[in-house]
């Protein structure tokens, strides 16, 4: 019951966001519509799903979901749920607002700066009519959304505001460590490189793959 309810809220905001993103369009643009379902269906949010349904079965969080391969799968129905509710109100929020979805590299040098840059941009984002910096309502709405309307699928305990809060700065600290790994992936990728270029001078054919990130943790901006 728990998983159809999470799965049926989740088509429903489909459709709304859908309806949203074509509104803007006249529905003469028909891949809104592949990029909402491309946000939705990633490899790398079924891989986070999977990932906090286990650190959430390894805790028995909610112990009222038991454990064993039942629990496992209420939790991943829950956590993939939530993020069906995110990145819906995150999408159409962003479409109306003409903001960014997916995180820029901030180009800076300077490990200090570069992480400021990241931590700074799970709140702010850019424009994309005028390319400024402005606050990313939508980033902001969908974690608050997510939170507070997965509280409806969890055990009666978990109905407080309290809990919607800790859900919400769950989702803030996440986003945060993606949008880290986004911007120091080339560096991680390859640890001889700094700021994107090679410290060995020696000609040699530019690594396309180096600031992109495996599938498992990709982000379309947004978790």
């Amino acid at each position: 019951m728990q998983a159809k309810f999470v799965f049926v809220s989740g088509l429903c905001f489909v459709s709304l966001a859908a309806a949203v993103g074509f509104a803007q369009n006249g529905g003469t643009e028909p891949t809104l519509g592949s990029q909402y379902v491309h946000r939705l269906v990633d490899p790398g949010a079924v891989a986070r799903s999977g990932v906090a349904a286990g650190l959430d079965q390894g805790m028995t969080n909610p112990y009222e979901w038991g454990g064993g391969m039942a629990g496992f799968g209420r939790r991943f129905a829950s956590a993939f749920g939530t993020h069906l509710v995110r990145s819906s109100i995150h999408f159409g929020v962003s479409k109306l607002l003409h903001e960014e979805l997916s995180y820029q590299r901030s180009g800076e040098t300077g490990f200090g700066r570069r992480l400021k840059y990241a931590l700074l941009s799970t709140v702010i984002t850019r424009k994309t009519t005028t390319h400024k910096r402005t606050p990313a309502i939508g980033e902001v709405s969908g974690i608050f959304g997510g939170a507070f309307i997965s509280r409806l699928w969890h055990p009666a305990a978990y109905h407080t505001a309290a809990s919607g809060f800790s859900s919400a700065g769950i989702g803030f600290a996440a986003e945060a460590g993606m949008n880290m790994l986004h911007e120091f992936w080339p560096e991680i990728r390859h640890p001889h490189r700094r700021g994107g270029e090679s410290i060995d001078s020696s000609p040699a054919a530019p690594d396309k793959s180096a600031g992109q990130l495996p599938a498992s943790a990709e982000v379309a901006s947004e978790f």
